[in-house]
């Protein structure tokens, strides 16, 4: 029997409704003394029962185009005349905006994507990504017009503004999620990361870490190469490098992947033994959690990563499901015993469905698979 979590909230619900939309048509009012607020407001938020996230931005879109005037540079002059303030140039992380000004992004990339219009657009972006990302409308303009459009990131990338000099890097992703797929090579884009991956904010390092993650997946040599080559260059302060360097490889470190490894420090071969792998908790009703035990022995000094493979059950029909999950990092010295105790709630989630039956994970040291351990899930 499968089972899979209901999802508890809706987002879209969350960040764009009724009083977003208002508070939208406000801006509008205040720039553009022709608007009409109530009627923008009735033509958005009537259509939102059926129309999911993405499309929530597209219709929005199409409505500020309905209200606004057809020519497109007036209307463009109108959208950066009823901008909000931008968001606060001291911050440094988790500082993402009103998602509500995402769709004056979107009208820009639908209809301002243009060779007559590229600059105001570009430049049109640029101030609304102070406020709301522009990370998807910008991918519009790099499949239209990819040189024009990479050289203007390049100057992005080195903005006062670390907004924007994030969405250098983050519209520039070759696997972006919710995206449209770019048809430059991954590699277009490597000099703007160059540029940016020394800079100080969080924002910005993790988007340039989660750019290289996507290139891991199609080129994992040239996401070695690069990160050694920053590491070397002490451009980038040791403890951000550091993290940098463990964000951009988790796909690769899951994978196995010993050039990473070695890179985080990880890549000397175990020299350990297992002992008393064990579980109190043989079946496990979805929703409790899995328990388990084990000891490891060093023989010699050394640094450890210790991480399990979980091999999902599956009906028969699809492909079982694997996931790696992090246990601990040790600097284990030679004689001294690390004692690891784990509790794994096999909880339902809207991502993956549990099914009923054998599951087994796996311990795996430095990339390298030892002891086994099985339990069976069940529905009651």
């Amino acid at each position: 029997m499968a089972q899979k979590a209901k999802p508890t909230f809706s987002l879209k619900d969350q960040l764009f409704n009724a009083d977003k939309v208002a508070y939208l048509s406000g801006l509008f009012s205040a720039a553009y003394p022709a608007f009409k607020p109530e009627q923008f407001q009735q033509d958005v938020v009537s259509q939102f029962p059926q129309l999911e996230l993405k499309e929530r931005i597209n219709h929005i879109a199409e409505q500020l185009h309905a209200h606004l005037p057809s020519d497109y540079p007036t209307a463009l002059g109108i959208i950066l005349k009823a901008l909000p303030p931008e968001l606060d140039p001291t911050k440094t992380d988790d500082d993402f905006g009103d998602f509500i000004i995402g769709p004056l992004n979107h009208f820009v990339a639908l209809y301002g994507c243009t060779a007559e219009h590229l600059d105001a657009s570009l430049n049109g972006m640029k101030a609304i990504t102070k406020r709301a990302s522009a990370e998807d409308a910008i991918r519009y303009f790099i499949n239209a017009f990819p040189e024009q459009s990479l050289k203007f990131l390049t100057r992005c990338a080195t903005d006062e503004n670390y907004h924007v000099r994030r969405w250098a890097s983050e519209g520039t992703r070759p696997k972006l999620p919710w995206s449209q797929k770019l048809v430059i090579d991954h590699h277009a884009p490597m000099h703007i990361l160059d540029l940016v991956f020394a800079d100080h904010t969080r924002y910005v390092t993790r988007s340039v870490a989660n750019h290289l993650n996507d290139i891991a997946k199609i080129e994992p040599e040239l996401v070695i190469s690069t990160l050694q080559r920053w590491k070397e260059s002490g451009k980038q302060n040791e403890k951000e490098m550091k993290w940098m360097i463990q964000h951009a490889t988790r796909t690769l470190v899951k994978n196995g992947n010993q050039d990473a490894l070695v890179l985080m420090g990880f890549g000397e071969e175990p020299d350990v033994l297992i002992s008393d792998l064990v579980t109190p908790t043989p079946t496990v009703k979805i929703g409790d959690a899995f328990e388990f035990s084990l000891t490891i022995h060093p023989n010699k000094d050394q640094n450890l990563m210790i991480d399990y493979v979980m091999d999902f059950a599956t009906d028969g029909n699809r492909r079982a499901g694997r996931k790696v999950f992090k246990l601990k990092h040790a600097e284990a010295k030679a004689g001294k015993a690390i004692k690891i105790k784990k509790k794994h709630p096999m909880r339902l989630m809207t991502t993956r469905t549990l099914y009923e039956g054998a599951h087994t994970i796996t311990l795996q040291i430095n990339g390298q698979s030892f002891d086994s351990l099985s339990f069976d899930l069940r529905t009651a």
